[in-house]
């Protein structure tokens, strides 16, 4: 009987993997889609981070990222790593047709999500008070607060990112991420303005600074909102499109796991990979705390060293009323902005590789392992290189381009330029790790950002507090933890997999063209800049966007010629098949 089950089971169930086979998407389409969106998104992010700036300046700037560096650890502490725990065993078990062990794992996950949301909710609220007092911020205080319940909602909204990606099924996660920034900037941002504007007339607020902090916490107050309307949007779409698995998958699966079962395998699963998430987030909330408590040092000790090297730049009520640490920081955070849209791509790699990775994994295929493995590493630097070192090059160009001629614009220029170069180690982190927690190893990112974050503290603490550098260190310390971590966990991928990558195909070639875009943009301003010389932002504007198109072609240019980009990658994505067809026309892929 039993062998005839199976047989039934396997002729029937070739059909519902053909059809849920249409369903998922290759690691390059799903990559695309999630990419489109996730920039979508922190383009409506910068948007909003930009014209809160515009509105009330560096300092109003720190005290919003005051209250992002509390929240994301937090955040992270809460999920635990589950998102991404729930996505790899879902999709361990669609390689394995065990419908209804996917069924079970959600049923598992999202009560446990709840618990863990309130708890974050709650010790958000209790961190708050020690935070701002430790980093000599007493007006971010309202703005934690009005921060913490979107703990609550992120925890739910992401048990169900984790199961659809798990099942590569990127669209829900992408809307999800499109609802929650669209909301972020339509409420928060009016929020802010009507509160900027009209505090004085409404609220008799007449101190400047005042205005400033009941400003920044409406504007966050909006970012709560959009997590709850994220989630909102999220649940509904599963109870009215479900997840995809059909009665006749459900029915013919294999008996699931008991629910107890599948809670300790994703507690076993998640623990680590939630640490590791844990300790790369905390130093976000160390660059927030360190940076600026060695800034406050310098500024008791000894000010004239910190304040020349900005002379001029420094607004001097804002000396005057002690607050220069907020506002470097502020000017940190504007290019840390710009730094997070590179940082959003590579995320939506590595969220795409690991269902991809797993897969290939659980079924022992060698050949599959290693073209997915080459594949997330090729796109991962074929787009790190490009933006980091062009953020390098034309960094403040581009922050006065973004952020026009707000204060402290030039300061972040300068942090940029050396950010542009941390950021595509910083941005091909999560990618590299996502593999490795994909083929088994969730313990090893945990062990590689601890070692990370002491070399990151040490390097800020010694760093920041060389007035030559100041808050430049945090950018260093940055790219040197990230670049131990690139560098180990690809031995430890090798290791673990017996799988070498083609590191000239992936690496040296992506390098090369890389940096013959850098130079055509770098070239392309001097020259322009030569010719148009008037400082008018809209001119100014007109040559960056130039310099970077003009960079652009030749970047793939370069790609083309060198062969650094496959044609299955190109057919993988939409209307792949026709540029595949005008490529091999021009001889341009083999």
């Amino acid at each position: 009987m039993a062998e005839m089950r199976n047989k039934v089971l396997k002729k029937k169930g070739t059909v519902s993997k053909k059809n849920n086979a249409n369903k998922k998407q290759s690691f390059m389409l799903g990559a695309a889609i999630l990419t489109v969106c996730l920039l979508i998104v922190k383009i409506i992010g910068m948007l909003y981070k930009v014209s809160l700036s515009r509105l009330y300046g560096p300092v109003g700037g720190g005290l919003l990222s005051n209250a992002y560096e509390l929240y994301i650890p937090l955040f992270t502490l809460a999920t635990a790593g589950f998102p991404i725990a729930v996505s790899r065993m879902v999709s361990e078990s669609m390689s394995q047709g065990r419908y209804r062990d996917i069924r079970r794992i959600k049923k598992v996950a999202v009560p446990f999500f709840i618990v863990t949301g309130i708890i974050g909710f709650l010790l958000m609220i209790l961190f708050s008070f020690f935070y701002v007092r430790y980093i000599k911020a007493p007006d971010a205080f309202i703005s934690t607060l009005a921060l913490a319940p979107a703990i609550f909602f992120g925890c739910l909204v992401s048990a169900y990112r984790g199961y659809y990606e798990g099942m590569r099924n990127m669209l829900p996660t992408s809307i999800s991420e499109i609802v929650e920034a669209f909301v972020k900037l339509a409420v928060g941002y009016s929020l802010a303005y009507l509160m900027m504007n009209y505090g004085e007339s409404w609220f008799g607020i007449t101190d400047e600074n005042t205005l400033i902090k009941y400003s920044v916490a409406a504007a966050i107050f909006g970012i709560t909102l959009g997590s709850f309307f994220s989630f909102l949007y999220i649940y509904l779409r599963y109870k009215i499109k479900g997840d995809g698995i059909t009665d006749e998958m459900y029915r013919l699966s294999p008996k699931p796991r008991s629910k107890n079962e599948t809670f300790h395998i994703l507690l076993r699963t998640a623990i680590p990979i939630g640490l590791g998430a844990l300790v790369m987030n905390v130093a976000g909330t160390i660059d927030a705390s360190l940076i600026q408590r060695r800034l406050l040092f310098m500024m008791d000790k000894n000010p004239a060293s910190l304040l020349n090297e900005y002379e001029g730049l420094i607004p001097q009520d804002v000396i005057d009323e002690g607050v220069v640490h907020t506002y470097l920081w502020g000017c940190y955070g504007y290019a840390l902005t710009i730094m997070n849209l590179v940082v959003t791509v590579t995320q939506a790699f590595g969220t795409t590789a690991l269902p991809n990775v797993t897969e290939a994994f659980t079924k022992g295929n060698k050949a599959a392992l290693k073209k997915s493995i080459e594949t997330v590493m090729r796109v991962t630097f074929v787009f790190t290189l490009p933006a980091g070192l062009g953020l390098t090059v034309l960094s403040e160009p581009i922050m006065r381009v973004v952020y026009g001629y707000t204060d402290g614009v030039g300061i972040a220029g300068e942090v940029l330029r050396v950010m542009g170069i941390a950021v595509i180690v910083f941005a091909a982190a999560t990618p590299m790790c996502s593999m490795l927690q994909a083929v088994g190893r969730v313990d090893m990112p945990l062990k590689l950002y601890a070692i990370g974050m002491v070399i990151k503290i040490v390097s800020n603490y010694v760093l920041v507090g060389i007035p030559q550098i100041n808050v430049q260190g945090g950018s260093l310390g940055t790219l040197f933890c990230y670049t131990f971590v690139i560098v180990v966990s690809v031995f430890v991928l090798i290791k673990e997999t017996g799988i070498i990558p083609d590191f000239k195909v992936v690496l040296i070639k992506p390098l090369i063209a890389s940096v013959m875009c850098a130079v055509t943009a770098w070239v392309s301003y001097s020259l322009l800049s030569k010719v148009i010389v008037t400082e008018s932002l809209k001119l100014l504007t007109v040559k960056v966007i130039i310099s970077v198109a003009m960079a652009c072609v030749m970047y793939a240019v370069f790609l083309l010629l060198l062969r650094a980009i496959t044609k299955d990658d190109i057919i993988s994505l939409p209307k792949g098949n026709k540029i595949v067809t005008v490529l091999e026309k021009y001889h341009l892929i083999g």
